[in-house]
């Protein structure tokens, strides 16, 4: 096949090629091999969802409804487009008797819309606004393996992963923010086998293109706030019109701390939140601080006390008022990682372990298996015995998921305990 991300091949018989790639299907489930003749896409996704525990009989779980789901979506960056999805899909979808949906990066189903019929059914699947259709939680699909391979994909019948699922097509692109290059999401179109064929593929590509366009007019036209980001890496990033500015290790630290004290600092103040007690010559700082305001723009940088002149906002900020809105999954979306995780800096370590706390309490108050697994899945999560009790703790019995909880959680209990610990063990039910 000349494009391995179409279904079919030009002139392949549909109902033989379901016959095919289910008997396929069935031997995978059985015994974990893959016959040569399904897609290597489709195999390695199959593998995939298989690592994630997924059940083939499995149903996709629901996120996000009612007021929560409201919430999200006006503040998704893809509320703006939903114009354009309409525009070139949403008419389609409804003569053509099939889906439009929208997703976000996580595989949240955020719009789903299309002919009325056809929405009834896939409200049987859980396909509805606010459900979670990402690989790890409902198998092979178009939104979800699209998200996990960042390309454009097309899923036929039998090739879907959960069985409920295989009497429907999908093809899906993934968006990405014009200006930062991050993934927001996917557009998808879903319906009957009439939908295997490159014309369905090439349409969500050119949607999922137009939408890219006209976010990146939206943000053209709108003059953009002078950004830091800090997440996630050692070094920060300001982005100011329209340029992106990679800051050293210590400016990074220097820049932070201002953020957080618009009051202004003292050189000693600053002094003891990068060094700690330390001793260290004053021109060794005032020199530090001199490059950074070369580096911003010395009109943006006061001294006496050190101080940013400009309002600038930052990612970190950005999560913690989310938090303050009450919006934890938008902030856990917003969380990319921890604050300049690399840094020894006693201000940044504090403010570090602060944003972090906060947004770690909230997933734990909220109790939502989905919010839970999305912080265990992360690297800075992975190895967190009280989320993965918590996580065990919600899951219903029958969850597929439950099982691996219960036991990463208590192999953790035991590296975490010493071994003269053992009520310690029995005091957590291990």
């Amino acid at each position: 096949m000349s494009n391995p991300w179409l279904a079919l091949r030009i002139g392949a018989d549909p109902a033989e090629r379901i016959g095919q790639v289910g008997r396929a299907h069935e031997a995978f489930v059985a015994a974990g091999r893959v016959p040569a003749q399904v897609r290597d896409v489709v195999a390695d996704s199959w593998r995939r969802s298989a690592g994630a525990l997924v059940n083939p009989d499995t149903t996709a779980p629901i996120d996000l409804s009612d007021d929560a789901l409201e919430a999200y979506r006006a503040g998704h960056p893809l509320v703006r487009a939903l114009p354009v999805f309409r525009e070139l899909l949403g008419g389609i979808a409804e003569d053509g008797e099939h889906l439009m949906a929208v997703c976000d990066a996580h595989g949240r189903l955020l719009w789903v819309e299309g002919h009325a019929n056809v929405l009834r059914k896939a409200e049987r699947m859980n396909f509805v606004a606010g459900a979670r259709w990402d690989e790890g939680h409902a198998g092979t699909n178009a939104p979800g393996t699209a998200l996990a391979v960042d390309h454009s994909v097309q899923i036929f019948a039998t090739e879907h992963f959960s069985r409920q699922v295989q009497p429907w097509t999908c093809a899906a692109a993934p968006i990405h923010d014009p200006t930062t290059g991050r993934l927001l999401g996917a557009i998808d179109v879903t319906g009957g086998d009439h939908l295997a064929n490159p014309h369905s593929l090439a349409l969500v590509q050119a949607t999922a293109r137009a939408a890219e366009s006209y976010l990146a007019s939206v943000a053209a036209a709108t003059p953009a706030p002078a950004i830091v980001s800090a997440l996630g890496r050692d070094e920060a990033v300001l982005t100011v019109n329209g340029q992106r500015i990679r800051l050293g290790r210590r400016h990074s630290e220097l820049l932070v701390l201002l953020l957080c004290h618009p009051e202004g600092r003292s050189g000693e103040q600053l002094g003891l939140d990068l060094y700690g007690d330390d001793l260290l010559h004053p021109v060794t700082l005032r020199a530090e601080l001199s490059r950074l305001r070369r580096i911003l723009d010395p009109t943006l940088l006061d001294s006496r006390p050190y101080r940013l002149r400009v309002p600038l906002d930052a990612d970190f900020h950005a999560v913690t008022r989310l938090l303050e809105q009450g919006r934890v999954a938008a902030a856990l979306e917003a969380y990319p990682g921890p604050l300049l995780p690399g840094s020894d800096a006693p201000g940044v370590a504090r403010l570090r372990r602060l944003v972090d706390g906060q947004l770690r309490a909230a997933v734990l108050a909220q109790g939502d298996p989905a919010l839970l697994d999305g912080w265990i899945r992360a690297p800075w999560g992975a190895d967190d015995l009280e989320v993965w009790e918590a996580l065990a703790r919600v899951l219903p019995p029958g969850s597929p998921r439950r099982p691996l909880a219960l036991h990463r959680a208590r192999q953790l209990a035991t590296e975490y305990a010493m071994p003269h610990d053992a009520t310690w063990m029995q005091r957590r039910g291990y």
